[in-house]
This record gives structure tokens, C-alpha cells and sequence, in this order.
């Protein structure tokens, strides 16, 4: 047996020392683990003797934990504490009861359907940690095919992702965010051709090349050239941008629920750009249980 597996003493005889340095009385530490007293002196013996020291000092009267027999006594509670803990804990991992998820998700998510998923998952899964980490789609996709993250929330290009399986959220036509003193800020609805000389926010085209050219797309179908003034990302930055009063931006109306009171939705007529949310995930034959249980909260609430 290799090196690294082999010790001079077996878990039984930490266990042993453990109950004799707790009640400091053999023939009590005896009856607590049901062994007869001359083997709970000789395994005490046999690990002093392994290790080269004295663990306790012993005499008619008393027995003591010796300064290395505490030190001792303080480095094995946690390991043996430990091990007493892994069944239960293995059990709790494989029925989804425990655990890590890392998920990815973009300012959509955030803005709609993500609060409320992982409200519920918390209620129900209080032993799983979600490490939540926002990214734009194409960040996702890689970090997917890695697995780096279990699942993630972004905006397809097309209806099927190639080795991922996707489960649609949201599917919205675009509003337009804008400053609340801006000319068209009084119409309750609007259309591209009304915006024609508005700047728009934007986000880098590399983050999400399907929903970007969509937006070029509806600007082309209304025969207006969009005037785009800046790319930033992430999306609460181009929202912020147009609380500023330095250009519009798309939002879908789920997202514009809640606003601040220096800008405005409108939904627009004609041509818009529409946004498709999913959750996606690797397609495997045994996911793992704390990801399966993620994805069936957000099954049920998506």
C-alpha cells in the first residue's frame, strides 16, 4: 500500500483516547463504548506507542491529559467529528438536500423571473448554496460547455442550443426605456420612426450578437438608421444612462415593471426587437442532484 494510506494507528484507537481524555476515568470510558477495560488501556497504549508520546499521565487516583495528550485531543475532535457527520451529509448530497449551484444569469433574469425562483428554492432547499454570478450569453455558453457554471439564464440566438437543454422563461417584444423629459416621453405608444433622432444604449454586440442584430433588424423594417450612442453592459448601466438623460434603451415589459421616476416605458408598435429568456444546462444522463433540484423550482415558477 502506498505511503500516503498507511498509519500507525486505526481510527478505533482515536475513538478510544477521545472518551478516556472526555471522562478521564478508564473503566467509565469502558462502559460508554462497550469494550472491556484491559483493551481500552492496551489500544490507548498501542497509539502512545505509535505516535512516541505520552498522552496521559496515569495513577491509582486520577488520570490526566498530558500537554501533547490535549493538543492531541483538539486536532482529532474535528476529524472525528467530521467523519461521524459524512454519511448524513453524503445522504443529503445525493437527495438533492444539499450542496452547491453555480448559476449565471443576465440583468433580464435579475429584473423578472430570478428574485422569485430563488426565493422558492430557498424555502425549499435551505442546504443549497447558490453562487450566482452575472454574465452576458456568450460568457454563459462558454462557461457551460466548461463547466464552470451548472446552468444559466441568457438569451438564445436560436430555438436549440447544440449540448445544452434550454427551457424557455420569458419571450417579450421590446419596449423603449426613455428620459422622462424626453419630446415622446407624453405618448402612450410609440414606433421606431418616432425615435428617429433619440440616441439608444446599447450593449456590446459580442455579448448577445442575436438580440443585437434583431434591433438592427426592426430598425431596417421602420427605415430609420439608429443613431447608437453608446455599448455598456451590464444592463442596470444603460438604465442608468438613460436616468441620466443621455439616450434611450430597449426593455421588455416585464422588466419595466419597477422604474425610477426620471424615466418612462412605452411600448412600441411595428417593428421591435423581441427577447427570448431561457435557463440552460448541459444535457447529461445524471445531473447533478442540488442542479436537479434547481431546475425543477424553476420549472414550476418559470
Amino acid at each position: 500500500m502506498p505511503g500516503e494510506y498507511q498509519y500507525p494507528f486505526e481510527l478505533r484507537h482515536l475513538a478510544y483516547f477521545r472518551e478516556v481524555a472526555r471522562q478521564l476515568h478508564f473503566r467509565k470510558a469502558a462502559e460508554t463504548l462497550a469494550v472491556a477495560q484491559p483493551a481500552l488501556s492496551r489500544s490507548v497504549a498501542q497509539l502512545e506507542a505509535a505516535l512516541g508520546v505520552d498522552l496521559l499521565n496515569r495513577t491509582r487516583r486520577k488520570v490526566e491529559l498530558t500537554p501533547v495528550g490535549r493538543a492531541f485531543l483538539e486536532r482529532i475532535e474535528p476529524l472525528l467529528r467530521g467523519l461521524a457527520a459524512v454519511p448524513a451529509d453524503i445522504q443529503a448530497l445525493a437527495g438533492g438536500q444539499a450542496g452547491q449551484v453555480r448559476v449565471a444569469f443576465t440583468g433580464l433574469a435579475m429584473a423578472t423571473v430570478l428574485p422569485g425562483i430563488l426565493r422558492e428554492f430557498n424555502r425549499r432547499y435551505p442546504g443549497i448554496r447558490v453562487e450566482l454570478n452575472e454574465s452576458p450569453t456568450s460568457a454563459q455558453l462558454n462557461s457551460l460547455k466548461t463547466g464552470e457554471i451548472a446552468c444559466g439564464f441568457f438569451h438564445p440566438d436560436a430555438a436549440t442550443t447544440p449540448g445544452l437543454a434550454t427551457r424557455l422563461l420569458l419571450q417579450e417584444n421590446n419596449g423603449v426605456l426613455l428620459p422622462a423629459d424626453h419630446p415622446q416621453a407624453r405618448a402612450k405608444r410609440l414606433r421606431l420612426r418616432d425615435l428617429a433622432g433619440t440616441a439608444f444604449v446599447m450593449f456590446p454586440r459580442a455579448h448577445n450578437p442575436g438580440f443585437y442584430d434583431r434591433v438592427l433588424a426592426a430598425f431596417r423594417a421602420a427605415g430609420v438608421a439608429p443613431r447608437i450612442a453608446d455599448e455598456v453592459w451590464p444592463r442596470a448601466n444603460a438604465i442608468g444612462l438613460v436616468r441620466a438623460g443621455l439616450g434611450a434603451t430597449f426593455m421588455t415589459p416585464s422588466e419595466a415593471k419597477q422604474l425610477p421616476g426620471e424615466v418612462v416605458f412605452r411600448p412600441l408598435d411595428g417593428p421591435t426587437p423581441e427577447s427570448r429568456l431561457v435557463l440552460g444546462w448541459r444535457k447529461e444522463a445524471s445531473p447533478d442532484p442540488a442542479l436537479g433540484a434547481f431546475l425543477v423550482v424553476a420549472g414550476s415558477a418559470g
